[in-house]
């Protein structure tokens, strides 16, 4: 019985001269939020992409649910479920028609009360029968975080689900994430907002210049940033602080 959800071990990845991995190890466990915190160029979407079977790593090995996924991608496929930075939706078909194709794809059985169920759960009823293209950006996240539910997979993925969102659909965001983990649903979101690791994530792993150079939960990344002078208030490190501290000490090596 594995209680790990995704096991990645030495994750080496290249493009021709520049190593984008070196050597990359996290764990999330089942049921938990895991947040991938670092830059832009970080290696964040590599990561995704090799545990999602869309790149194949150079060296190192990564198990989702215990399938291989380099030699077992068909199965890891059937486990997973990825929403990319930009939605994945058909602008010309309704929202309801988006579902029901995907749900259609999927092989499953009813796919209108499919449609239906989803279009109640993430309040698109009102704009279920609406061209996509008439969607705000906080509508098509939810409709393309929507559609990656379809089949219920047991590990999502959200490479940085919030990019472009307006501060009220980013919240609204969150919450279907939340509730998806409530629901038992392993999920691993990249993000470079760490508000939106602080308030997401059971656990954080700092991605930096292809190399986890930091993890834990909140707490024990707190511990690693230097402690606070006690002058009149002792101020509690936010993410931000322990980011940078912890980024910039490792730059100046």
């Amino acid at each position: 019985m594995h209680t790990n959800a995704i096991q990645v071990v030495g994750l080496n990845k290249s493009y021709k001269q520049h190593q984008v991995l070196k050597g990359v190890d996290f764990e999330v466990e089942k049921g938990s939020i895991f947040a991938l915190l670092g830059s832009n160029g970080a290696g964040k979407t590599t990561v995704v992409k090799i545990l999602t079977t869309l790149l194949k790593q150079d060296n190192g090995t990564a198990t989702i649910n215990g399938f291989d996924v380099a030699s077992q991608s068909d199965q890891v496929r059937q486990a997973i479920s990825l929403t990319g930075q930009f939605a994945a939706v058909d602008e010309i078909l309704t929202g309801r028609e988006n579902l029901i194709m995907i749900a259609k794809l999927r092989y499953l059985k009813n796919p209108r009360q499919v449609a239906e169920d989803l279009l109640k759960r993430f309040d698109l009823s009102d704009a279920a029968d609406r061209r996509a293209s008439t969607y705000s950006g906080g509508m098509r996240r939810r409709l393309d975080i929507a559609l990656s539910l379809i089949g219920n997979p047991q590990v999502i993925f959200l490479d940085e689900p919030t990019t472009g969102l307006d501060p009220e659909a980013r919240i609204e965001v969150w919450k279907i994430v939340k509730e998806l983990a409530g629901s038992g649903t392993t999920v691993l979101l990249t993000t470079q907002y760490l508000e939106e690791a602080e308030q997401l994530a059971d656990r954080i792993a700092i991605l930096h210049e292809g190399k986890i150079i930091a993890s834990g939960t909140l707490s024990d990344l707190k511990k690693l940033f230097p402690s606070a002078k006690v002058e009149y208030i002792e101020k509690q490190p936010s993410l931000e602080d322990i980011f940078l501290s912890i980024v910039g000490k490792k730059e100046a090596k």
